[in-house]
């Protein structure tokens, strides 16, 4: 199962990125796991410096933008 990561400390552009995280989830069928890390230390250790940021299996994908829906379900095919 992967695990697509939504790295933020819950302002409205990482609850927006959580939100389109679990509907491309949805679109794409079983095998994917939606977690929200919202503590500052864990999403440093990271790497990330802007939120909200996006990572897969440990990988960082993205910070500091919003991703659509479709922009995410590319990132995860």
């Amino acid at each position: 199962m992967k695990k697509v990561q939504v790295l933020g400390t819950c302002c409205p552009k990482c609850k927006k990125l959580a939100e389109n995280a679990e509907a491309a989830v949805r679109e794409l069928g079983e095998g994917y796991e939606v977690l929200k890390i919202t503590d500052i230390k864990d999403i440093m250790a990271f790497g990330v410096m802007t939120t909200p940021g996006l990572a897969v299996d440990g990988e960082v994908k993205v910070t500091g933008k919003v991703l659509s829906v479709e922009e995410i379900k590319k990132l995860l095919a």
